[in-house]
């Protein structure tokens, strides 16, 4: 941890220029997508009913567990890569080379993924306007009849990785920008349904059960991680100590707090029952005679997913360039831009690769994937807290999980709960690309990594 620490400040880091408020914009970049608008009405239908807010709550603490052990590792160890170098600090170099291998294909699957979604949703946005793509160029091939690339999915990433090559604080305003449209999106969409609620909607407030709303609360779990993502900034903040921890539990509270309030404001509106369709936001308006709420839910939709694919592409980068500078991939990656000071190479090259996935292939069964990659991670950095708290009880923590071990054994237990919940397709994939890791840790990282040589 000392060595990790001395690092700071030394050729070859980045640049600490990032606040407090521009690292949690990163956070609720990742944080809020366009799951504030489906993943509220679709649970709310099909397993909570007006209990989806209660769903939230516990998906929240259950979260939030683990965000008080991200808090801790950053504020003690301020340097790239978030969960990797934590592992890496704590648990030694083969777990932190597992969680680093993960956690790139889950950034990276997140990204393709998001991006084909954004294009999906301008190209919505567009059509209000009368502007329409060619047939060839409106999805990957197999996506629809004559479709033979997702060009917007492509644009987005590769706009997305441009951009992040530049100034870091470049970025970290756009997507603070970005950020204040969706949240005040969200919170015009919440003001709107206020005049309309009717209370008789709230019953029965647990159409299925508490066994319905715990089944919600797993679903909705993947709405409220996110987070991790601006702990990979560490190295670009400017006062990491204080900064961090406060970014971290203060994205992860104005999240939650959106997502209970729109999960009130829809179920308030109309039955939970009519809830169950690919735009419930938009839809419960339109019944309610407010279609003009669509437009700016496609608005929110358009920049809200744009911030999510900047804030898992920086993360991605960020992981990738702290591999590359303890030698466990090649050294190439873990040089700055000579005028920008980014991790511009990996940045390029994950955008690049993003953007082929997203243009040409159409994803369908990659959301499990990516979750097994987060929820790794979880129960390894709470491990990592119990167990440093053994054995380093003398380190300075500048910010200090509470109630160990019981908070990080929440974290623990829920993670592991919700992989018992993967379906096995999941896991088979899960085990081919871990497999693959390791062959590439054993026949390159483990010759040239940076330990190896002290050793």
């Amino acid at each position: 941890i000392e060595a990790l620490q001395t690092e700071t400040g030394r050729p070859g880091q980045l640049r600490r220029v990032l606040g407090l408020w521009q690292l949690s914009s990163i956070g609720l970049g990742g944080l809020i997508g366009v799951g504030i608008f489906v993943l509220t009405g679709v649970v709310a239908a099909t397993q909570a009913g007006p209990a989806v807010s209660l769903s939230f709550v516990i998906a929240g603490v259950a979260s939030g567990a683990a965000a008080l052990c991200y808090a801790e590792f950053a504020s003690m160890i301020p340097v790239a890569g978030s969960a990797y170098t934590y592992a890496y600090a704590v648990l030694g170099e083969l777990v932190a080379w597992i969680i680093g291998w993960d956690l790139l294909l889950e950034y990276a699957l997140v990204v393709a993924v998001v991006s084909i979604g954004w294009s999906g949703y301008l190209q919505a946005l567009l059509r209000l306007f009368g502007v329409e793509l060619p047939v060839w160029a409106q999805g990957a091939p197999g996506a629809g009849e004559g479709f033979r690339v997702d060009l917007f999915a492509m644009l987005g990433s590769l706009g997305v990785a441009g951009l992040l090559t530049l100034r870091i604080e470049w970025g970290a305003r756009f997507n603070t920008a970005i950020v204040l449209i969706k949240v005040g999106a969200v919170l015009l969409v919440i003001a709107a349904a206020a005049p309309h609620i009717d209370p008789a909607n709230f019953h029965p407030f647990m159409p299925f059960g508490f066994g319905g709303v715990v089944e919600g609360a797993a679903v909705v779990f993947f709405a409220v991680f996110g987070y991790d993502t601006l702990t990979t900034a560490a190295e670009e903040s400017r006062d990491p100590q204080r900064d961090l921890p406060r970014a971290v539990l203060l994205s992860l509270a104005i999240s939650l707090t959106l997502y209970i309030a729109m999960s009130l404001a829809l179920t308030g509106i109309v039955r939970y029952d009519t809830l169950n369709n690919a735009a419930p936001v938009a839809n419960a308006f339109a019944q309610i005679g407010m279609p003009w709420v669509t437009l700016i839910v496609s608005l929110a939709a358009v920049a809200g997913i744009l911030s999510v694919m900047l804030a898992f592409l920086l993360a991605c980068a960020r992981i990738w360039f702290a591999m590359s500078r303890d030698g466990l991939l090649p050294a190439w990656f873990a040089v700055p831009h000579p005028r920008f000071a980014t991790p511009y190479r990996p940045t390029l090259v994950a955008g690049a690769l993003c953007a082929l996935v997203a243009g040409f292939y159409p994803i369908r069964e990659v959301a499990e994937l990516v979750n097994i990659g987060t929820l790794s991670a979880f129960v390894v950095i709470c491990l990592a807290v119990i167990a440093l708290r053994r054995a380093r009880p003398d380190a300075e923590r500048w910010f200090k999980t509470p109630f160990v071990p019981f908070t990080p054994l929440i974290g623990i237990g829920f993670s592991l709960w919700l992989l018992s919940k993967l379906p096995t397709v999941a896991w088979e994939r899960f085990v081919v690309w871990l497999a693959l890791g390791l062959i590439v840790y054993f026949l390159y990282g483990r010759r040239h990594s940076r330990l190896g040589r002290l050793e």
